[in-house]
């Protein structure tokens, strides 16, 4: 199979079912942004296999992989056309596995006292990344409120950039990474 079609050499592209639209349509603005959530996700990923080394590493890598496959669901349901069904829908179960897995990594956490920076570990400071990239994400979607009005696509990426700003918490505590906090007298 060809890796390339040259059918979007034209500025456009396909939704799911095949309709056409600009490559800068919102719809592909999102999900192209959750893709590019799901690359970050992976390169800390690169990063915990390299730095990290405690009991539940792989656990840990093993959640990361579902919340990448998660993201595809996510993707799917913007890039399918209101008036189609989505084929990968979204459902409760993916927010409330977010929801647990925080509640859990918050058990080992020092309190949150301060405003944190993004720092500490390579693997810590690319799950911030990936937390900013899912928070534009958020914003972006916004705007296809009205075309997607029965969907938790909207939950799923609030909780998810939670879930990666309490991961990349997490993983700073496993690797010793420094947690700076913000200095509010500079």
């Amino acid at each position: 199979m060809r890796i390339y079609t040259r059918s979007g050499d034209k500025g456009t592209t396909s939704l799911i079912y095949g309709q056409r639209v600009p490559k800068n349509h919102l719809r592909v603005e999102a999900y192209g942004t959750c893709d590019e959530a799901n690359s970050m996700i992976g390169l800390a990923l690169s990063f915990v296999e390299k730095e990290v080394d405690w009991d539940e590493k792989q656990t840990f890598i093993e959640m990361m992989h579902r919340v990448q496959t998660v993201l595809f669901h996510v993707g799917s349901e913007l890039a399918t056309p209101e008036d189609k069904e989505v084929v990968w829908k979204l459902k409760q179960v993916h927010i409330d596995e977010l929801e647990e897995q925080i509640d859990n990594w918050q058990t080992h956490l020092p309190e949150l006292r301060n405003f944190i920076l993004p720092s500490g570990s390579s693997a810590s400071a690319a799950l911030h990344s990936a937390r900013t990239i899912v928070r534009r994400a958020e914003r972006m979607i916004v705007g296809l409120k009205e075309e997607l009005p029965d969907t938790l696509v909207f939950s799923y990426l609030n909780r998810l950039s939670d879930f990666l700003f309490v991961a990349a918490r997490f993983i700073n505590l496993k690797s010793n990474g420094e947690e700076r906090t913000l200095n509010i007298n500079h």
